[in-house]
């Protein structure tokens, strides 16, 4: 029993290394990407929103993609992050904006397509 224990959680970090790396967005976060020029992204997301959800379920079934292995994905509040949206001109929820490093890379507004979210976050590598 231990022993099959054991395995699982060793299959569980072992997976975590080789996923899309998802997290709440956080100023601290975003800029510790930027300024290790490391491939970020940021969904502005609102809980009420269908498009919003829609993109959720894509993303998580990248979460498995060896290729976006080095790819943050940090998951803004819409409704929270005012001051944000505004420095970054975000005009609606749903919006994916993607750097490498400080540099924008791709944005996209409403897209749901999981092939076209996906060819954004690479976009960053």
């Amino acid at each position: 029993m231990l022993k099959a224990l054991l395995i699982s959680a060793l299959t569980f970090v072992a997976s975590q290394a080789f996923a899309l790396n998802i997290a709440p967005y956080s100023a601290e976060a975003l800029k510790g990407a930027q300024s290790a020029g490391k491939p970020v992204a940021l969904h502005f997301h609102a809980s009420w929103c269908g498009t919003c959800r829609a993109q959720e379920r894509a993303f998580q079934g990248m979460k498995d993609a060896p290729e976006l292995k080095d790819v943050t994905l940090l998951v803004v509040d819409y409704d929270v992050e005012k001051p944000l949206r505004k420095s970054l001109n975000v005009r609606s929820q749903s919006t994916v904006i993607v750097y490498k490093g400080d540099k924008q890379t791709a944005m996209l507004a409403g897209e749901t397509e999981p092939a076209s979210l996906q060819r954004a976050l690479k976009s960053a590598l």
